[in-house]
């Protein structure tokens, strides 16, 4: 047993807030994505580990990055995804660019601004989504709406657990200068409720994710493969309700995730918006002469 597993939080794909190749997905692409799952799973573990120094971390981190490139054997997770991508010919960058948002943080406690969160983003999240498109031979076209809405499910997920970034890994995501203009203090998540200060800090962010998952809107009707661009419908339409919820609950008091209650009426929502696209999609390309 490597200490890397050591850490392990016993988390896995069920436990997300999104569906992480689900049945949707191809069952020829599921293998490779759910060993970057793990792969990602097991470095971010590493990063939250509530005891373990920033040496030891960054020492597992890079253990991992040199056997994703071939140096070494010794990290499981990331042995076992570079053989799936050498199998797919696929790069390794995006595994390495999730690594640097890890290794980020092991160093970097708070951020200054949303352009600087976004930067963060562009490490941690978009890089998962290019992943999946590539394993799906999409287009690079498609980057940028899929940009927006991996970079909307990360902020999501900072504003459901600021409480627990802040008072386990005395980590924070709120950008400092939002907090500032509103008055609030960073200490004030670890009070049982949100001041009115904070409140309208946590209400902006999840208008600012909501203006992400518009520019995300046009994503599935971009994507060439049906069965991809109905599961990134689903996500898209259960990411439109978190930021809702978002906008109306206090996450230092309030469980703003999914119930299973709420899933079947979002799924159907989920799967009569991704019809509309699909027809319309699938009507201009015919116009256009080219196959659906």
């Amino acid at each position: 047993m490597t200490a890397a597993a050591e850490f392990q939080s016993g988390k896995g794909h069920r436990d997300e807030n999104f569906p992480v190749a689900s049945f949707l997905i191809r069952r020829r692409h599921r293998p490779v994505i759910h060993a970057f799952y793990r792969f990602a799973r097991a470095a971010d573990d590493v990063a939250d580990h509530p005891t373990a120094s920033p040496e030891e971390k960054l020492n597992l981190l890079q253990e991992m990055d040199r056997t994703l490139t071939g140096e070494l054997d010794s990290a499981p997770e990331a042995l076992a995804l570079r053989r799936v991508l050498d199998e797919r010919r696929l790069s390794a960058q995006h595994g390495m660019m999730l690594l640097e948002a890890l290794r980020r943080d092991v160093t970097k406690l708070c951020y200054v601004s949303w352009e600087e969160l976004m930067d963060y983003c562009r490490y941690s999240a978009m890089p998962v989504g290019r992943f999946v498109l590539d394993v799906h031979g999409e287009s690079r076209d498609t980057w940028p709406a899929g940009d927006a809405l991996c970079a909307a499910l990360q902020v999501i997920n900072h504003l459901q657990d600021c409480v627990k970034d802040y008072r386990v890994l005395n980590r924070v995501y709120i950008p400092q200068d939002a907090m500032a203009a509103a008055g609030a203090r960073v200490e004030e998540l670890s009070a049982d409720t949100a001041s009115s200060a904070l409140r309208r800090v946590l209400s902006d962010l999840a208008q600012r994710t909501e203006r992400l998952l518009e520019e995300a809107r046009p994503f599935a009707g971009q994507i060439r493969d049906r069965r991809l661009a109905f599961e990134v419908t689903v996500i898209q339409r259960l990411a439109e309700d978190l930021a809702a919820k978002l906008m109306r609950c206090d996450p230092l008091c309030e469980r703003v995730h999914h119930r299973k209650a709420d899933l079947v009426p979002l799924l159907l929502r989920a799967t009569a918006r991704f019809a509309r696209t699909r027809f319309s999609r699938d009507r201009r390309n015919l116009t256009l002469g080219h196959s659906p």
